[in-house]
């Protein structure tokens, strides 16, 4: 309790918690904020001609007026909470789940099997995120292609429109974005680093090696001790990694190399009235500033509940008066 209240007391936890509360608000009552439009659904809703290129003010009933295409950024803003949400959520927690459990059955194990597991962990954790995903976009657009998929925009990801009976390949990429099993397959190496040196640590303690002697398995011994005892630093990279996350897939969506996120495609299609007229910077502000303010609360919001828990969590600083 004592942890906890000073937790709670500490004004960077307590910005942390409202400013994540925020996004999780705002994605659960999306509908209640800004209601879908039936003549216009989805989260870019038109709100006037398309072919209207100049955007428009904020305005009575469009709060946040309207990006190039007449598309009411207000609605993108609110919608987009919620994918920033699941992305973020999605990625870090299958990453961490899968370099968690690496890294326990590699610590737990030891010897060469420990060896050959961690130099595959140091492996994907030397090759460049980038280069990954351009590696792996362009890897499933061909294996698309040669299944009969008929479509793909660099904007929206893959759009799988193919004739005849869909592959399973076509099949996973239109329910999951390639963008979010390129993450998960370059983010789960800090966990599987992290819980192998706990690993390492724990199974030397007494309480490990009481537990063997009373005849626990290994998958006892992973289960019931050793992962309690561990998860406390993969919970906190996890607080800081949901941020991230979000982050790298605006930075790829922008520069053309993924899809799906609402933010970062409000400041792709404003990108051209980021400096009005005369070089006025703010002539335009809401095509680019509510999107920019968005990404990067959800990012602070997410590494500052990461931080808190870090304090929360140790043993150590749990200790001081």
């Amino acid at each position: 309790m004592t942890s906890l209240r000073r937790f709670l007391v500490r004004p960077q936890n307590l910005l942390a918690l409202g400013l994540v509360s925020l996004f999780i608000f705002t994605a659960l009552a999306a509908p209640l904020i800004s209601p879908d439009d039936p003549q216009s659904p989805g989260i870019f809703r038109r709100v006037g001609r398309s072919s209207e290129r100049t955007p428009q003010p904020p305005s009575p009933g469009l709060p946040l007026g309207t990006l190039p295409g007449q598309i009411d950024v207000f609605h993108a803003l609110v919608w987009g909470a919620r994918q920033a949400l699941t992305f973020g959520l999605t990625v870090t927690l299958s990453a961490g789940i899968l370099g968690s459990l690496w890294g326990l059955i590699a610590g737990l194990t030891g010897g060469w099997v420990h060896n050959a597991l961690m130099r595959i962990a140091d492996a994907f954790l030397a090759f460049p995120v980038i280069a990954g995903v351009a590696f792996l976009n362009q890897m499933l657009l061909s294996a698309l292609i040669a299944n009969g998929a008929d479509y793909f925009s660099p904007t929206q990801g893959f759009i799988v429109e193919a004739s005849g009976p869909p592959s399973p390949l076509q099949l996973l990429l239109s329910k999951v974005e390639p963008l979010t099993l390129t993450l998960i397959l370059f983010s789960w190496m800090p966990y599987a680093r992290l819980m192998s040196a706990q690993a390492l640590r724990l199974k030397q303690a007494e309480f490990m090696q009481a537990a063997r002697a009373l005849g626990a398995d290994g998958l006892r011994l992973l289960r019931s001790h050793l992962l309690p005892n561990a998860i406390s630093p993969a919970l906190v990279l996890a607080a800081r990694d949901v941020g991230a996350a979000l982050i790298l897939q605006s930075t790829f969506q922008f520069i053309g190399l993924g899809g799906g996120a609402p933010w970062a495609a409000i400041l792709a299609q404003g990108r051209n009235w980021i400096i009005g007229p005369r070089g006025a910077l703010l002539a335009y502000w809401w095509v680019f500033l509510p999107a920019t303010l968005a990404i990067a609360l959800f990012g602070i919001g997410w590494n500052l509940l990461g931080d808190g828990l870090n304090d929360l969590l140790d043993p150590y600083t749990a200790q001081e008066p």
